[in-house]
């Protein structure tokens, strides 16, 4: 769920590597309930508060929301905690994965641009 080049993209292009078969959705998918629902893992990067109502959620699926906007997420938590199997929280999921990330790719190009790898 989303399309960006940070996270979307990428994440969706990773699930293909290990041969999922991924579905990419964008806060202006139609039907998007329904694609949602048919999901096993659904991964939440819009940006849009509770853009993904719990009930949508597949019994049993795994949850990452990693969107973020007013200090909520993109999934409504408590309803989808109730289906999912998994499921990480905001703020306190993946946001703090995503800052470490960042912080090593920032000195790993700083070591690198300066001949220090």
């Amino acid at each position: 769920m989303g399309r960006s080049r940070i996270l979307g993209i990428p994440m969706g292009l990773l699930l293909l590597a290990d041969d999922a078969t991924v579905t990419y959705c964008h806060s202006k998918t139609p039907d998007l309930q329904a694609a949602v629902s048919r999901a096993d893992i659904v991964v939440a990067a819009a940006g849009r508060p509770h853009l993904i109502r719990g009930e949508w959620i597949k019994e049993g699926a795994v949850v990452a929301d990693a969107g973020y906007a007013d200090n909520t997420g993109d999934v409504e938590f408590e309803a989808a905690s109730e289906r999912a199997s998994w499921i990480t929280p905001v703020p306190g999921g993946v946001g703090p994965m995503t800052i470490a990330c960042l912080l090593e790719q920032t000195v790993q190009a700083h070591r690198h641009r300066h001949g220090l790898t």
